[in-house]
């Protein structure tokens, strides 16, 4: 089969430009996300911290994200998309040069509250980033090429990835315990400051992106009509549409998603005993396999459109903990790793496609922050369930729970989203 996701002959000069920076925007990401944040679980975990702290790594981001995310919606919708989500992501990635010098200024507690307090003050450029970012995506990618532009990015990424975590591997086995963290957080500062850069040049396109879309769109609710004073503000009408069984779906599936986040490197670490050549090499092996199923995901969203990829993917994802949880040793790791990514690659390029789907045109901003709010209520539920349950069960048996939970997700999106 002839590998042609990079082809943009059948593509409008006009889109171009934007579909460009947003492939180096990704790799760029995945260079800041093999390296730094790939590895900020594992050197918390080596510098002593308990899966509680571990969990909060993740939860001072959802909390702060839980309180801001209709003012950032609201935010987003009275500026130019593309500016605001540049600026937002250079506040926010400031915050990872901040990481490089904690090993010269705190001992090993100090370095672990000070990582925590870090992520709880980034959060706040973060949320009308993750916010935006969506609307953004949305404003510069026609719906027809929408598929492709995220199958590509995903290969981008998994790419980039892959190269960089294997990397990170090898020079953390090969430098001192905290100089070879540093290194690494340096690389992904500087992936961190070109990919906002390639933000800076994607710009929203408002001719003809309509006329263009092949799938049906929701019905434009006027906004007139919405109710005013506190219920207007919040835009809790939203939750009156069809878009609420998606946002309940979705939830579901960020919640069994993420639930199993603080417990990795616990069980990596602590139970399997790997090292961060060997953690590095299974993450490669892991966006190894994303990159080959994201070179499939256009014509299989096309296929069997993205709800059911989404929904498919969601109790697919079960494999990887379920796997985990009967791993014994190094080699049976990098099966598992190896064999953890096909499915990850569909699900990560199908539902946000599925959710845009299901999003009116002209009201994007409050219906993304909506789904920001339920994306970081799973992620604060997640992170403090998830280290309790394997406190009540054990590691191993969270790690069943978890895969039982992501296959009722999948049936839950399949079903009722």
């Amino acid at each position: 089969m002839r590998f042609n996701l990079f082809q943009q002959s059948d593509v409008p000069e006009k889109y171009r430009s934007n579909f460009w920076h947003l492939y180096f925007d990704i790799a760029w990401f995945g260079v800041l996300s093999g390296t730094a944040v790939n590895f900020l679980n594992v050197y918390a975990t080596r510098l002593g911290a308990s899966g509680l702290q571990i969990g909060l790594l993740a939860a001072m981001a959802a909390v702060v994200n839980l309180f801001l995310a209709i003012p950032a919606g609201r935010w987003i919708e009275k500026r130019h998309t593309g500016r605001a989500v540049f600026w937002s992501s250079v506040v926010f990635r400031i915050g990872y040069v901040l990481w490089i010098p904690l090993p010269w200024l705190f001992d090993a507690q100090g370095q672990i509250w000070a990582l925590i307090i870090l992520a709880f003050l980034m959060a706040i450029p973060l949320t009308p980033l993750g916010v935006g970012f969506n609307a953004l995506f949305a404003e510069s990618v026609p719906d027809r090429f929408r598929a492709q532009v995220a199958g590509t990015r995903n290969v981008t990424f998994a790419i980039a990835y892959m190269l960089t975590s294997f990397g990170a591997g090898y020079i953390l086995k090969s430098l001192p315990f905290e100089t070879g963290y540093q290194v690494i957080f340096a690389i992904g500062a500087f992936g961190a400051a070109m990919s906002s850069y390639h933000i800076y040049h994607v710009k929203p396109l408002q001719e003809e992106i309509f006329p263009l879309q092949t799938t049906p769109q929701p019905e434009i609710t006027p906004r007139a009509e919405s109710p005013r004073g506190i219920k207007s503000a919040l835009r809790l009408d939203i939750w009156s549409t069809p878009f609420r069984n998606v946002l309940l779906a979705l939830f579901f599936f960020h919640l069994t998603h993420y639930l199993p986040t603080p417990l990795y490197p616990l069980y990596n670490v602590r139970v399997l005993n790997l090292n961060d050549s060997n953690l590095g090499t299974g993450t490669a092996l892991y966006y190894l396999t994303v990159l080959l199923g994201s070179t499939q995901f256009r014509r299989i969203a096309h296929r069997y459109g993205n709800k059911k990829v989404t929904g498919w993917g969601a109790a697919g994802m079960a494999l990887y903990p379920f796997l985990l949880a009967i791993t014994h040793n190094v080699w049976q790791f990098y099966v598992v790793s190896f064999l953890g990514g096909f499915l990850f690659a569909m699900i990560n390029g199908a539902y946000i496609n599925y959710m845009l789907e299901k999003i009116p045109p002209d009201d994007r901003p409050s219906h993304l922050a909506w789904y920001t709010i339920i994306l970081n209520i799973a992620i604060l539920a997640s992170s403090l369930a998830g280290p309790a349950i394997a406190d009540w069960v054990g590691l191993v048996n969270a790690l069943i729970v978890v895969g039982v939970l992501r296959i009722l997700a999948g049936i839950a999106i399949l079903k009722w989203g």
